[in-house]
C-alpha cells in the first residue's frame, strides 16, 4: 500500500507542476520561475508535513502520501540544477547565480515556514 500512496502523489505532484508550467510559462523565456516557484511550494508543503507528522497530526500514509509522493513529484531539483547550468553556459552568469540563490534562500524560508505552520 505504501507504494501506491507514493505513487499516487507523485502522479498528482507531476500533474500541479505541469499545471504550473503552463500558468507561468508566459515568465519562463527570461527566467526559470516556474522552477523556483515549484521548489519554494514543495518546500513549504513538505515543512508543514512533517512537522505535523512529527507532532502526530498525520499518519504515515499521509507523510508519505503527500512529503515523499507528492513533493517528489512536484518539486524540480534537477530541473533547478540544468536551468541554471544553461544560463551560465549562454552567458548569463548573473541570472544563473542569481536563480541558485534564489532558490536556496526561498526554499529555506519556505520550508521553515511550513514547519512553523505544522507544528
Amino acid at each position: 500500500m505504501t507504494y501506491v500512496l507514493v505513487f499516487i502523489g507523485g502522479g498528482l505532484g507531476s500533474i500541479c507542476r505541469y499545471g504550473l508550467v503552463m500558468l507561468l510559462h508566459p515568465w519562463q523565456p527570461r527566467f526559470p520561475l516556474a522552477t523556483l516557484a515549484a521548489n519554494a511550494l514543495a518546500c513549504g508543503v513538505l515543512g508543514f508535513v512533517i512537522a505535523s507528522y512529527f507532532s502526530g497530526n498525520i499518519s504515515e500514509q499521509r507523510r508519505l502520501l503527500l512529503a515523499t509522493g507528492f513533493c517528489g513529484g512536484f518539486s524540480t531539483f534537477s530541473t533547478f540544477t540544468i536551468e541554471s547550468w544553461q544560463l551560465w553556459e549562454n552567458g548569463q552568469a548573473t541570472t544563473a547565480l542569481t536563480n541558485v540563490a534564489l532558490n536556496l534562500t526561498v526554499c529555506l524560508v519556505c520550508l521553515l515556514l511550513g514547519l512553523k505552520l505544522g507544528s
